[in-house]
């Protein structure tokens, strides 16, 4: 094990190990030899004969697992970016072993005998703010745990808690690989006319990685294609988009719909056995929201009102396509499905003389990256990047950039990847590799990863405005990470609630189109003539256009993740296409022209992702977000002291304590939802 990798002191910078020497055997050993190392600490803090306090029992346990902290974050950083069948294959066999790890330790009796010993004292103790904060949460998270159970409850969690592991392993690999197997192939160049000539590109090298003659369409991890807005063949649109909403769910080796049923069975009972009615009251415990009658007085009151919007909306598009057909000559048809976002764009051009499509042009990944997502950080904090193309990192597509603050001290390395592969889970997400601490005097390692198509070599890489706003949104994360001033790593960061952590990275949206930062990054990649302005105010006036849509075909799918995780311990569903349509015409979101953002055999965040019972926390967060962009604007927008108070208030703290207290220090007051109803297109309902 000396010379694995994983485990050997690195002298690299920022202790990253070697990636090229690292193979799947080494991620096998590390997090073994992890897992051993850790079981021997946490015993030397149960036999250790002095009474429990702060620094022997919570700060020790806190100290415990760096080995397996380490390679584990590696591991599975890896198996989201650049997986393979062997790491898929490892990735099983490790996942039901590391959730039994995780139980031994907070199922431990003894352990958990010290640790209340310690929370029972607080009230006496004299501790700074972030020591007490991660008292009373390393007390909640045993709890929550099931350390109270008596005996014969602890081993059926544990049972419970392995096969779940295995089950959502498996529905993220199942995932993976229909989404690969689903991909659409075109052999006629004019199936795919609407689309310019980066994205042909981009399908046609597809087409050559898997050694097929055409244009190869991978899907996106939503039902609706991005290039549906855009390709003017319906027969195209529909076949892509039916092969979308089909994954897992098409009766082959990777259908979903058996696990789906077990792990919401599962989840149930888990939750009936820590004393609560269904998984989502058991996992709001620890949330912001903390219990469900807040969901139920926030969000699913928005479903009326979005679904009347998007009625309006449908009949708006379908007088345009009645009219588009009357000029043709065609014979007419209804809207369907995959004619939605295709036709809300031809009405947003119409009715705005907005065409998304055609601003890619201006957002050049290299611009929108340095000039927009960095630029706009180093007006706000001071903080400045410089890319290390001489470190290796775990793909020669992935980026590194050290980040240095106002002072010019490191803060920590930043690593992008952007392109997608087929080795790549869909979707955009951030990961830490390392956490932000003073316990151990770590800076942070924080990567981003998005699917934007690669174009063939030479070919420039131009984004279209939604993965604009996911590359702000996931720096937002990036931010967070980077940003942190946390003593303990646990508490550091993104290390929040599900339904806060999204709350600073959208926030961060509000950069893209703030007219300094668009005028810096938004240049014609050939001219480098800026966009004019006259679109940028075409874009802000159109912003609440087609809102009906996205609210809808959002709070579908975060409402129908509620409606999964509210089933009683012990019930049965027989068929889950069957559940899902009723879960939605119950909640009012059933409209055959849009479907949930994401389907149930697909929904990789709630069976797969850790959102589970807590996809709202967006549209939570986006109340907060909301609010918070009104208090940028009415202090002057993109300064310096705007940003080093957000960044005091928020970002720096982490959970060092109540996000909630982070969010009053840095608005005043708890947060409003009107600017979130007016962003939404909601007010007037």
């Amino acid at each position: 094990m000396s010379h694995n990798p994983l485990i050997a002191t690195s002298s690299r910078p920022f202790g990253l190990p070697d990636f090229s020497a690292v193979r799947s055997l080494h991620y096998r050993e590390a997090i073994e030899l992890g897992m051993d190392e850790q079981r021997a600490e946490i015993e030397q803090i149960v036999q250790n004969p002095e009474a429990a306090d702060v620094e022997n029992t919570v700060v020790a346990l806190e100290r415990s697992g760096r080995t397996l902290k380490r390679a584990s974050r590696f591991f599975f950083n890896q198996s989201a970016a650049d997986s393979n069948d062997e790491l898929r294959q490892l990735e099983s066999e490790l996942a039901p072993k590391l959730a039994a790890h995780s139980d031994a330790i907070r199922l431990d009796s003894a352990l958990f005998e010290r640790v209340a010993a310690v929370h029972a004292q607080l009230g006496s103790l004299d501790l700074d703010e972030e020591t007490r904060r991660l008292v009373e949460l390393t007390h909640l998270d045993f709890v929550m745990a099931g350390a109270a159970l008596d005996d014969q409850s602890k081993q059926r969690l544990r049972e419970l808690n392995q096969e779940l592991s295995s089950l959502t392993t498996q529905f993220q690999r199942n995932l993976l690989a229909d989404t690969n197997d689903s991909a659409v192939l075109f052999t006629d160049r004019a199936e795919l006319d609407g689309l310019n000539e980066g994205q042909l590109s981009a399908c046609a090298q597809a087409a050559a990685e898997r050694g097929l003659e055409g244009w190869l369409v991978t899907h996106s991890l939503f039902t609706d294609h991005p290039y549906n807005a855009q390709l003017t063949c319906r027969e195209s649109r529909r076949r892509i988009y039916e092969a979308s909403i089909a994954r897992c769910s098409r009766g082959n080796e990777h259908d979903n719909t058996a696990l789906v049923q077990r792990i919401t069975a599962l989840r149930a009972e888990r939750a009936g056995l820590l004393g609560h009615p269904n998984h989502v009251s058991a996992v709001l415990t620890d949330q912001t929201a903390r219990t469900p009658e807040a969901i139920d007085q926030m969000i699913y009151p928005l479903a009326g009102p979005a679904l009347a919007n998007l009625q309006r909306e449908a009949q708006v598009l379908q007088q345009h396509l009645d009219e588009h057909q009357l000029t043709q000559g065609e014979q007419g048809y209804p809207l369907q499905p995959w004619d939605w976002s295709y036709w809300a764009e031809q009405v947003r051009a119409e009715r705005y003389d907005v065409d998304t499509a055609a601003l890619r042009p201006w957002f050049s990944y290299e611009k929108v990256l340095v000039d927009g997502v960095f630029w706009a950080a180093t007006q706000l904090f001071g903080i400045t990047f410089g890319e290390r193309s001489d470190m290796q990192t775990y793909h020669p597509d992935a980026r590194a950039f050290e980040v240095f603050d106002h002072d010019g001290s490191l803060l920590g390395l930043f690593i992008h990847d952007v392109f997608t592969r087929d080795s790549k889970r869909g979707g955009a997400w951030m990961n830490n590799l390392v956490d932000q601490n003073h316990l151990f005097d770590e800076l942070p390692v924080i990567c981003n990863n998005l699917n934007v198509p690669k174009p063939a070599p030479g070919e420039p890489v131009l984004l279209s405005m939604d993965e604009v706003v996911t590359m702000f949104h996931e720096f937002g994360h990036a931010l967070h990470g980077l940003l942190s001033e946390a003593r303990y790593p646990s508490l550091s960061g993104t290390h929040v609630p599900r339904d806060f952590v999204e709350f600073p990275s959208q926030v961060n949206e509000m950069w893209i189109t703030w007219p300094e930062v668009v005028n810096h990054y938004a240049r014609h990649h050939e001219t480098g003539e800026p966009i004019a302005q006259e679109v940028l105010e075409r874009l802000e006036t159109s912003k609440t256009f087609n809102e009906g849509f996205a609210t809808t075909e959002y709070l579908a799918s975060a409402l129908l993740d509620q409606e999964w995780h509210r089933i009683a311990p012990g019930a049965v569903v027989e068929d889950v296409m069957a559940f899902e349509q009723e879960a939605l015409e119950r909640i009012g979101l059933a409209n055959p022209l849009v479907l949930p953002r994401y389907r149930s055999t697909y929904f990789s965040h709630t069976f797969a992702g850790g959102y589970d019972a807590r996809y709202y926390c967006y549209l939570f967060s986006e109340v907060m977000d909301a609010d918070t962009v009104e208090w940028f604007k009415e202090n002057g927008g993109l300064t310096r002291a705007n940003g080093d108070h957000f960044r005091r208030t928020v970002l720096a703290r982490g959970n060092t304590r109540d996000p909630l207290e982070s969010f009053r220090e840095l608005r005043g007051r708890d947060a409003e939802i009107a600017p979130l109803l007016a962003r939404r297109g909601l007010s007037a309902q």
